[in-house]
This record gives C-alpha cells, sequence and structure tokens, in this order.
C-alpha cells in the first residue's frame, strides 16, 4: 500500500439491478468474489465490493423507493457514477476545513477501525465525497473480513469527473482534503454528469470499456 496521503480509496457506481453490472465487471476484470456489506442496507441499498489490489470496486442498487442512489438513477436514467471514496490523515482536519466552506456533512460515522463522513454533493461538487481515516492505515473495513485474500492484482489509480467549473471544484476538494488527491481529475461539462471515468492500473494497457455508466481506462 501506498504510504502517501490523501489517497483514492475507494469509487462506486449506482446500478438499477445489481447482479448483472457485478457480474460483469467480475468477468472483464477478472475479479475475484465481492463482498456484500450488510451495513448499506441502512442507506437502502445493496452492494457488491470488489478488492483491486487495496484499492475497492463497489456497485450498489436500491432496494427501496427514496434513497440518495435511486434519485441519483432517476436524474441519469441510467447506470452512473455515486462516489468517490478518499483516505485522509486527518479527518478532523478536513471536517474542520469544510464547515466554513458550507459543505454539509450527510453522513458520519466513528468506529474502532474507521471514522468517516460522506459530503454532499452539491456543496462539494462532482460526486458524493467520502473522507476516511481507516485505522490502522492500510485496513479498510468496507473491503470485508479478510479481503487481502480476495483481491485482484490490479488497482484503481485515477477517477475523472464531469463539472460545470473544473477549476473552482478542484480547488475545494483540495482545499477540504487538505492537498490535491493524486489519479483524481476534472472536465468541463455543462450538464453536471458526475464520476465518469475511473483508471485502472495492472490491465496491461487493454482498451476501455464501458460499464455501468463508466468508461474504465487501464494503464500497464
Amino acid at each position: 500500500m501506498s504510504s502517501a496521503l490523501p489517497r483514492l480509496r475507494q469509487a462506486v457506481l449506482a446500478a438499477r439491478q445489481l447482479e448483472p453490472v457485478a457480474e460483469r465487471l467480475r468477468a472483464e476484470l477478472g475479479l475475484e468474489e465481492p463482498y456484500g456489506d450488510p451495513g448499506v442496507e441502512y442507506f437502502g441499498l445493496h452492494n457488491a465490493v470488489f478488492a483491486l489490489g487495496d484499492t475497492f470496486l463497489e456497485v450498489v442498487s436500491p432496494l427501496r423507493e427514496g434513497t440518495a442512489a435511486g434519485r441519483q438513477l432517476d436524474r441519469r436514467g441510467e447506470d452512473c457514477g455515486y462516489m468517490v471514496m478518499a483516505q485522509v490523515e486527518d479527518l478532523a482536519g478536513a471536517r474542520e476545513r469544510a464547515r466554513p466552506l458550507g459543505i454539509r456533512e450527510v453522513f458520519e460515522v466513528a468506529l474502532d477501525d474507521i471514522a468517516e463522513v460522506h459530503l454532499h454533493p452539491a456543496d462539494i461538487g462532482g460526486a458524493i465525497v467520502s473522507l476516511s481515516e481507516p485505522r490502522p492505515p492500510g485496513s479498510w473495513r468496507w473491503g470485508g473480513p479478510e479481503w487481502e485474500r480476495r483481491s485482484a492484482p490490479l488497482r484503481i489509480a485515477g477517477a475523472t469527473l464531469a463539472v460545470r467549473d473544473a477549476r473552482g471544484v478542484a480547488a475545494r476538494w483540495q482545499e477540504v482534503i487538505g492537498g490535491a488527491l493524486p489519479g483524481v481529475r476534472f472536465v468541463e461539462d455543462e450538464a453536471n454528469r458526475g464520476l465518469i471515468e475511473i483508471e485502472i492500473a495492472g490491465g496491461d494497457g487493454r482498451p476501455p470499456i464501458d460499464l455501468g455508466g463508466l468508461r474504465l481506462v487501464f494503464d500497464r
């Protein structure tokens, strides 16, 4: 695991139907069995979390009406990118920096092995942003028990978000997170489409694929 923080740790896409998207991801990328986290039922969702090295790719799907993921799917009219999860060194400091900017927290949790907040996408820009401080830093509760055994020899190396004000959103993310998030970039798009692309390292430079409303691009 890279010791440099902040870092991109997990990317999340939303799908109307969980199983077909999860199975295609598994087949296309050669992934191991995903973890289904029962805790996400709190949000009205079910999920599949795949381990790629010590990073993670998650698919969420609504179980009931009125979920944030369901509303995102309604707005987009198709499966789509949903959340970016960043590991930070000092979560308390990030929260302090976010408050004077008027960035709302839509969820927060403090457990023995991780503390985390989710920031409102309308305030931070681009997507729901999760800021996480796992303890110890190499752990990742959301990957499930013994995720290391299910990890594929890949890594999420970057993400692209389409936003209305790329420069302004990038500056806001950097101010809150406490530095640039390596591999994450912002492109101008008047439709404000959110997370549109994930870069995966270790894919031997294979051609990009479109899956679950995202473009997956591969480097060596």
